[in-house]
């Protein structure tokens, strides 16, 4: 205490006093019961004054002590135990911030797990198509290679770049919409266009494939940005077809309520493994029927785009009530008229 500024200056003064009121009683002559009086009032004064001073040092020791704690990583501290005065609103002020930085330190190191696992996922994504184009590089620089192999191989190679393409640009666009960088521009669109537009690109395929198209156009509006809301349908009806086989049928049904704005896409495939559907919007998540060409990436942008426009998608597999059969999976999504 003693190496303390302030209790220096303290002591200093009632020494100050002391002398000042002695001399003070000796120049007038007064009598030495007051004089004694005085001086014994002083002296219990200053021995009040430093046991408080000396217990609330004492407190500020242990403050520091703690805080010198938490900065080594020791997560148990209590704060609380100041309960009175200037000391008690201080620790109380340290505990919310000692917590508001430990929430903030877990967040950090949670960022840094899931970015390194990203990291690993799409160095492995990206290891298959770029082992395949190693394969068949070699193979195109053999000079025993007759045409028809050679062009085959080339397609190869040109499917691989392609899917190479297809994960860097989804993977660009979710990061943009986690870091609240990609540019919605929202406006009035027909639930028609959105449809007919996610639809376009897989006509020739359910030609193919001879799968049946059910949809009852109902045409209201809604507001959307209508390319990035085409992106994330088209997502669910892509993997609606991979897993419907020849012969099969899509169901898209829309609907309009005060609420929210509603879209069903249905297939009549195997539906979804229980335990996978929890994890069908993770990033890389492969479910027990993902088919080979799978990333893991085309639903997880889905539900960026449709949650980046007030809307919620679920999962599930569509049941025959009497037998419990699985008739194939659906993906349900709204977007809400207002904040959820």
């Amino acid at each position: 205490m003693i190496r303390n500024k302030e209790f220096r200056l303290l002591l200093l003064w009632n020494c100050f006093a002391i002398v000042l009121i002695t001399v003070i009683l000796f120049i007038f002559d007064v009598n030495k019961i007051s004089f004694v009086l005085v001086l014994g009032v002083l002296l219990l004064v200053d021995i009040v004054t430093y046991f408080y001073e000396k217990r609330r040092y004492r407190e500020i020791a242990k403050l520091s002590e703690m805080i010198s704690k938490v900065l080594n990583g020791d997560d148990g501290i209590d704060f609380t135990s100041c309960n009175e005065g200037e000391l008690a609103i201080l620790s109380s002020e340290i505990s919310k911030m000692t917590s508001n930085l430990r929430d903030k330190s877990n967040k950090l190191l949670e960022d840094k797990v899931e970015l390194a696992n990203s990291i690993y996922d799409i160095s492995h994504q990206l290891r298959t198509p770029l082992t395949s184009m190693n394969i068949v590089t070699d193979m195109l620089s053999s000079d025993d290679l007759i045409e028809e192999k050679r062009h085959e191989h080339v397609r190869e190679l040109k499917s691989s770049l392609k899917r190479i393409d297809w994960l860097i640009e989804s993977l660009l666009k979710i990061s943009k919409i986690d870091a609240k960088t990609a540019k919605f521009e929202i406006k009035e669109i027909r639930m028609s266009d959105l449809i007919k537009k996610s639809l376009e690109d897989f006509r020739i395929v359910m030609e193919l494939k001879d799968i049946s198209l059910n949809y009852k156009e109902e045409d209201f509006s809604l507001n959307l940005d209508l390319d990035w809301s085409v992106e994330a349908i088209a997502n669910l009806i892509k993997n609606c077809l991979e897993h419907t086989e020849a012969g099969g049928s899509l169901t898209i049904d829309t609907s309009d309520n005060a609420i929210y704005s509603q879209i069903l896409v249905k297939d009549s495939g195997e539906g979804f493994v229980k335990k996978d559907i929890p994890y069908l919007f993770d990033r890389f998540y492969k479910g027990e029927n993902a088919s080979k060409n799978s990333i893991g990436i085309g639903l997880a942008l889905a539900r960026s785009v449709i949650v980046a426009q007030n809307g919620t998608i679920q999962a599930s597999n569509i049941y025959n009530h009497e037998t419990g059969e699985v008739l194939g999976a659906c993906f349900d999504v709204r977007f809400y008229k207002s904040v959820v």
